[in-house]
């Protein structure tokens, strides 16, 4: 296994932090960096910087939101990354959901899979060098009855790896099927299945090889003696995950968690948090979940679920480690891949 971790947020005007940060991860040995976007930080614009301020840790978007570009401006911010960094970029790609699609960006968040597919197709066909013309069932390029043109890029060909954040049975095994890596969310490695054998359908169908798929599992990070006070802090913030990220009808972590056996629980959370007792759905979800999804504890706590996340075939932690200070958080970086280290040549 090998550690990837997010990049640290920044006060507005001083990314002086977040550049440390990046730059003693690269230090350490860390893999590679990722950016998210939320609403009003894109994912691009920061790995530009950190392009310029570091020499050999990759740089991933995790993610950027399908649905927010048309596929030719994610090829060429793709393109552009890839040649701001010498070749580190990776291209980390999600739907997110319709909450943000439509009511953010305000498109339509229909067909998210047919949509992902065809957008990863056309990143690859202007990758490539080639002229831009496709046919699909959603994107057609150039417009039909129009004044558009095939182009062809005035740069390329380029390559760069792309990562699909999925969580449903379909999209995992477009992930198998297109993709270079995995991004991993309501992960819980005993039952990791729930997400290899669907990625594995959609490699063997595509004649790929399963081995050859990045899998990138996200875990929290925070070392500690009192492992009761952690474990029910970290838990409490899923109370978040179960109510507001998605609608009572379509949550795609509640889903991927019922599918791992938190159904009952994790329907009972969203229940409270929608009716508006946020302390009370906190307070309903099972302590459990929070040490089966993160690292928390003493180093031989931790040790041990590293030991977990190996045997289940995780080949990247994307580690977000706690801390009270910038030192703090870099330290237990450095601390977290030593333990890695240390499994992995188990």
């Amino acid at each position: 296994m090998r550690v990837a971790t997010g990049l640290i947020g920044s006060e507005p005007g001083d990314w002086e932090p977040a550049v440390t940060f990046a730059v003693e991860a690269e230090r350490l040995g860390v893999h590679s960096l990722w950016t998210a976007e939320g609403w009003g930080n894109d994912a691009l614009t920061p790995l530009a910087f950190m392009a310029g301020r570091t020499q050999t840790i990759k740089l991933g978007t995790g993610i950027m939101q399908i649905g927010a570009r048309t596929p030719a401006m994610v090829a060429m911010s793709a393109i552009t990354l890839s040649s701001l960094s010498d070749g580190r970029f990776i291209l980390g790609l999600g739907t997110s959901g319709p909450q943000v699609i439509e009511g953010w960006h305000g498109v339509r968040f229909d067909r998210p899979v047919r949509r992902t597919r065809e957008l990863i197709e056309i990143v690859r066909l202007v990758a490539s060098g080639e002229r831009l013309t496709y046919e699909g069932e959603i994107h057609r390029l150039p417009l039909p009855e129009s004044q558009g043109r095939g182009i062809r890029p005035s740069v390329g060909p380029a390559e760069f790896p792309i990562y699909l954040a999925s969580l449903g049975p379909r999209n995992l095994e477009l992930t198998g099927e297109l993709c270079d890596g995995w991004i991993g969310a309501a992960f819980i490695p005993e039952t990791a299945d729930v997400f290899f054998d669907r990625i594995r359908a959609g490699a063997e169908r595509a004649g790929r090889s399963f081995d050859d798929i990045d899998l990138q599992a996200p875990v929290a990070v925070e070392f500690g003696d009192d492992v009761d006070e952690i474990a029910k802090r970290h838990a409490r913030g899923y109370a978040f995950t179960f109510g507001a990220m998605g609608s009572r009808s379509d949550n795609f972590y509640l889903n991927a968690f019922a599918r791992q056996g938190y159904a009952d629980e994790g329907r009972e959370v969203q229940r409270l948090w929608l009716e508006g007792d946020r302390e009370a759905a906190a307070d309903r979800v099972p302590v459990e979940l929070a040490l089966k999804t993160n690292l928390l504890g003493t180093d031989e706590m931790i040790r041990e679920r590293l030991r977990v996340y190996r045997d289940a075939g995780v080949t990247t932690l994307r580690a977000g480690v706690r801390g009270q200070s910038l030192a703090e958080r870099l330290d237990n970086l450095g601390r977290l891949i030593d333990l890695v280290e240390a499994v992995s040549a188990e």
